[in-house]
């Protein structure tokens, strides 16, 4: 169990390392006036530091190395 916790942390901290970030794009309203609607698609993008990955890696560097052997 420690040792899939420990392969999956390493795994998310390198892709968060690899990729930094991600971009959606979600339908906003413009204006709503009574039946007339009018919608744009507006961009948004989603950072995350690179120490957050830094620090998913090695905690899943310690889980794999600590996890007893079965």
């Amino acid at each position: 169990m420690n040792k899939t916790v420990g392969i999956i942390l390493l795994v998310v901290g390198i892709a968060m390392l690899i990729w930094g970030g991600f971009s959606y794009t979600k339908k906003e309203k413009v204006v709503d006036a009574g039946p007339i609607q009018i919608s744009a698609d507006k961009k948004h993008t989603v950072n995350w530091p690179p120490y957050v990955g830094g620090a998913i890696l090695i905690a899943g560097v310690v889980v794999l190395v600590t996890a007893k052997k079965s």
